[in-house]
C-alpha cells in the first residue's frame, strides 16, 4: 500500500486507490466503520449498518482486483442508502413502524447499478417516516443530529443521508427528493446534495411518497463525486416507465472540459422572501463569485414561485393518501389483530403511521374527496403548470438560476415540531422545482450564524445538469 489511507477522503480518489490495488476496500471499509462507532451513538444517521456485509463485499472486490478484473468506478466506495429503497433481504422500513422489520425481495435499480459499479453498501439511514418531514424528527426510530451541532436537525427528510456524509460516516449516500428532501438537508448538512430532472434516475424499488416528484439524487462531499454517482445511477430503466428513454451526457466529462465562462445566471428578482439574512448574504456572494468566474447576470421573474408551498401541499399529500393506502396489514409489514378485517386495517394504521403521516394522508384524502376535488388538488395542477411554464420562460434569458437551498441554516431540534406550517416554510425554495421537474443541487458556500453551514442553490432547466454541475463547480473552486 502506498496511499494513505487518511488521504483518501473522496468517492473518486477511493475508487482510483481500489482499482489501482493500491489500498484494500476491506481497509476503506474498516476506516468509515471505525468512524461509525466513534459517533453514530451521537449523530444516529443510520437504522441499520451493515457491519458484516460491507466487509464480505469488500473482501470480494479485492479478489477480483487481484485476478485482474476492473470492478467499477466506484471500486470499494462505501455507500449509505436511505432506507426507503428496497434492498433484497435487508429491512426496508421508511423509518415507520408500519414496515418495522420488512425484507424486500428484490433490489431497487440504483441499488443494482451501484453494486455493479463496485460500491459497497454500508447501512441504511433514518428518514421522517415515509420522506414526510423536513428535520427528521419525524421517524419511528429516533431524531438523527447534525454532525455540525448535535443540538440542531440535519433537515429532511433524508436526514440521515446527509448527516452520514457529513460525519465522515461514507463518502457517498442517496438520498430521495420530493419537495427538497435532499438539497435542504444538504444546506444544513454543508454537503452536496442534487436532485436531478425527473425521471433522470429510476424510481423502480422506491418506496414512494408522490410518485409525480420523487427522485433519487446522491450526496457527495465534492461536486466530482456527486457526478460520478450520478453517472453511474443514472439513465434509462425499462422497470420504470417515467424514466427517461435517452442517455445522458457524462457529467464528469463535463466538469473536466468546461468551465462558466459565457454562461447566463439569472436573479429571480421576484423571489418570495423568508431568508434569513446571514443566507442571503451568502447568496450574493455567489452571484459576485460566478461573475468574477465569467458568467453573466440576467434578471429574470418567475411569478408563480410564490404559489409553490400551497400548491405542493396539495399534490403531495393527495398523491401521498393514494400510494399509502397499501399498507393496510394484509399482504406485508405490520398487522394488528382485531375482530374483523375493517377493524384490523384501522387498527394497524393507527398504531403503524406517526402523526405528520397521518394529517398528510387525511389532507391528502379530503383535497381528492367528491366535491373538493375541482376546489382544491385540480386547482393546484394548474399552479404547477403555471410554475412550470415561468420555469421555462426564465430559462430562455438563463442558463441556470440561483436561490437560497433553506431559508435559515440548522434550527434546534424540537423548535418547529408544534407548527406545521413553520416546518412546511423550511421548503419554500427547493419545492419549486420538484413542481416543474426540474434539476437542482445545493452546494456548500460558507457559513452563516452560529458558524452553521449554508448552501447556495443552483437550479436548471429539464436535463440541465451539465450547465447546473458547471456553476456549482465554479462555486465549490472559489471556496477551495
Amino acid at each position: 500500500m502506498n496511499t494513505p489511507l487518511s488521504s483518501l477522503t473522496t468517492a473518486t480518489s477511493i475508487a482510483q486507490a481500489v482499482r489501482s490495488g493500491d489500498v484494500c476496500a476491506a481497509d476503506v471499509v474498516d476506516r468509515y466503520l471505525a468512524q461509525i462507532v466513534i459517533r453514530e451513538s451521537d449523530v444516529h444517521a443510520f437504522n441499520l449498518v451493515l457491519t458484516e456485509e460491507a466487509r464480505q463485499t469488500a473482501a470480494a472486490i479485492d479478489a477480483e482486483v487481484a485476478a485482474g478484473r476492473d470492478v467499477g468506478p466506484l471500486a470499494g466506495v462505501p455507500i449509505a442508502l436511505k432506507d426507503n429503497m428496497c434492498t433484497r433481504g435487508i429491512p426496508t422500513t421508511c423509518s415507520s413502524k408500519i414496515l418495522n422489520n420488512w425484507k424486500p425481495p428484490y433490489d431497487a435499480t440504483v441499488v443494482d447499478r451501484l453494486s455493479a459499479a463496485g460500491a459497497i453498501l454500508i447501512g441504511k439511514t433514518n428518514l421522517d417516516e415515509f420522506a414526510m418531514g423536513s428535520s427528521t424528527e419525524n421517524s419511528a426510530f429516533g431524531v438523527t443530529h447534525n454532525p455540525h451541532a448535535l443540538d440542531r436537525v440535519a433537515g429532511g427528510s433524508s436526514g440521515g443521508s446527509a448527516a452520514a456524509v457529513a460525519a465522515g460516516f461514507a463518502p457517498i449516500a442517496l438520498g430521495s427528493d420530493t419537495g427538497g428532501s435532499i438539497r435542504q438537508p444538504a444546506a444544513l448538512c454543508g454537503v452536496v446534495g442534487v436532485k436531478p430532472t425527473y425521471g433522470y434516475v429510476s424510481r423502480y424499488g422506491l418506496i414512494a411518497f408522490a410518485s409525480s416528484l420523487d427522485q433519487i439524487g446522491p450526496f457527495a462531499t465534492t461536486i466530482e463525486d456527486a457526478a460520478l454517482v450520478l453517472d453511474v445511477i443514472g439513465g434509462h430503466d425499462p422497470q420504470d416507465s417515467t424514466s427517461i428513454p435517452q442517455a445522458h451526457p457524462s457529467l464528469r466529462q463535463v466538469l473536466r472540459t468546461q468551465d462558466v465562462t459565457g454562461m447566463r445566471v439569472g436573479r429571480i428578482t421576484d423571489l418570495p422572501e423568508g431568508a434569513d439574512p446571514d443566507v442571503t448574504e451568502r447568496l450574493e456572494v455567489a452571484f459576485d463569485t460566478l461573475r468574477a468566474a465569467g458568467a453573466v447576470l440576467v434578471d429574470v421573474q418567475v411569478p408563480a414561485f410564490a404559489y409553490a408551498l400551497t400548491a405542493y401541499y396539495l399534490i403531495a399529500p393527495a398523491e401521498a393518501s393514494s400510494n399509502l393506502a397499501r399498507f393496510d396489514g394484509v399482504r406485508y409489514g405490520l398487522r394488528v389483530p382485531a375482530a374483523d378485517t375493517n377493524a384490523m386495517y384501522s387498527a394497524t394504521r393507527a398504531a403503524g403511521f406517526g402523526p405528520e403521516v397521518k394529517r398528510r394522508i387525511m389532507l391528502g384524502t379530503y383535497a381528492l374527496s367528491a366535491g373538493y376535488y375541482d376546489a382544491y388538488y385540480g386547482r393546484a395542477l394548474k399552479v404547477r403548470r403555471l410554475i412550470a411554464d415561468d420555469f421555462d420562460r426564465a430559462y430562455r434569458d438563463a442558463d441556470v438560476l440561483l436561490t437560497p437551498t433553506s431559508p435559515t441554516v440548522a434550527f434546534p431540534i424540537g423548535s418547529k415540531g408544534d407548527n406545521p406550517l413553520a416546518m412546511y416554510l423550511c421548503d419554500l425554495y427547493t419545492i419549486p422545482t420538484n413542481l416543474a421537474g426540474h434539476p437542482g443541487m445545493s452546494v456548500p458556500f460558507g457559513t452563516g450564524a452560529d458558524g452553521l453551514p449554508v448552501g447556495v442553490q443552483v437550479l436548471a432547466g429539464t436535463l440541465g445538469e451539465a450547465a447546473m454541475f458547471r456553476a456549482a463547480a465554479a462555486l465549490e473552486r472559489s471556496m477551495q
